[in-house]
């Protein structure tokens, strides 16, 4: 009779397992290909040879770039080389990358940028680092290292003050085993925090990976990208800084990091369209990239374009897109840069 009890459990286990599988394949969208849709007018970026994970623009064309991103189970062409930060300004004729000097006294053999957001200000493990940009020698002054119990898995943040931002967590371990048990489980817990010196709190949660996170021009909306459901979610910010849920725009592919044009508040979207290729990695058969445009998000029925795609020949892996005055700059976890004249 126990051994009956125990096959049975055997059985049931391996149904389970066999279920998680079939299910995590489906929120990686395994077997889905792209048809390339081409911009007449890019370069690949000098200088950017290992990803480059996030980008910020300031609204005087300064273009910063989170680039050397390790993260366990992806391929990385560096693995040796410590992340950093590169700067470009779009208003020069021909922009180059430039690779900002960290101030003295940071650890910068364990940094691994992860997200990046910019703030303007007149006065001025898993951590968020706090840097001030200095425009005289192009190099960054370290400010802080802030740490939380309530930021154990960063993906990415969004900036509302010198020392204010929302974050996402797209785990809620920091042990990496764990985190990959999670989500294989699908167990739908990461959120989203809001982080000040005097109050940090959970603002949104539920979500299956909560990756990246943007705001509107005006302030009042909050988007967080859920990548492994494929979902934006939209938020109503409060005087609080508390959340409230709009609305939920349902995709047809692993949407990354966020972007709003500060113009239009379109919405640009850095998206992997076979998130398997990922995680294993085949030269042959590399990540594909794929950025979607976003407009009227607040409406019955946005718009969603897909305004560029590449089966992994050109660029492989995108996970952000951004526009400035009529460029286009995709970045990706571990590969190139991609900068297109619009």
């Amino acid at each position: 009779m126990g051994r009956l009890v125990a096959v049975s459990l055997l059985g049931i286990s391996l149904a389970l397992l066999g279920e998680r599988f079939l299910a995590l394949r489906n929120r990686l969208k395994a077997s889905r290909e792209l048809e390339s849709i081409d911009l007449p007018n890019c370069h690949l970026i000098k200088g950017i040879e290992a990803g480059s994970e996030d980008i910020d623009i300031l609204p005087n064309g300064l273009a910063f770039f989170s680039v050397g991103l390790k993260f366990p189970g992806f391929h990385s062409l560096t693995p040796d080389k410590p992340g950093g930060i590169l700067m470009m300004d779009l208003k020069e004729e021909k922009p180059r990358a430039l690779e900002l000097r960290i101030s003295r006294g940071f650890n910068f053999a364990s940094f691994n940028p992860h997200g990046i957001s910019t703030f303007i200000d007149d006065e001025f493990k898993n951590t968020v680092e706090i840097f001030k940009y200095i425009e005289e020698d192009n190099s960054l002054l370290h400010i802080k290292t802030i740490e939380h119990e309530l930021l154990p898995s960063v993906n990415d943040l969004v900036a509302v003050g010198p020392t204010h931002f929302y974050a996402t967590n797209d785990h809620y371990f920091s042990d990496t085993f764990l985190k990959y048990l999670e989500t294989y489980l699908n167990l739908h817990w990461a959120n989203v925090i809001y982080y000040s010196p005097n109050e940090v709190k959970v603002v949104a949660e539920g979500f299956d990976s909560a990756s990246g996170i943007s705001i509107s021009p005006d302030e009042k909306y909050i988007y967080v990208a859920d990548i492994l459901a494929h979902e934006i979610h939209v938020f109503e910010k409060h005087p609080s800084m508390n959340l409230t849920q709009l609305k939920v725009l349902k995709l047809d592919t692993l949407v990354d990091n966020l972007s709003t044009d500060p113009s239009s508040g379109d919405i640009w979207v850095g998206c992997h369209s076979n998130g398997q290729k990922l995680f294993v990695y085949d030269p042959n058969n590399p990540p594909s990239s794929e950025v979607l445009r976003i407009q009227n998000i607040l409406t019955e029925k946005p718009t969603v374009t897909t305004v560029y795609a590449n089966n992994g020949s050109v660029l492989q892996g995108s996970s952000v897109a951004t526009v400035y005055d009529g460029k286009l700059l995709i970045g990706t976890l571990y590969h190139r840069a991609l900068y297109c004249e619009l």
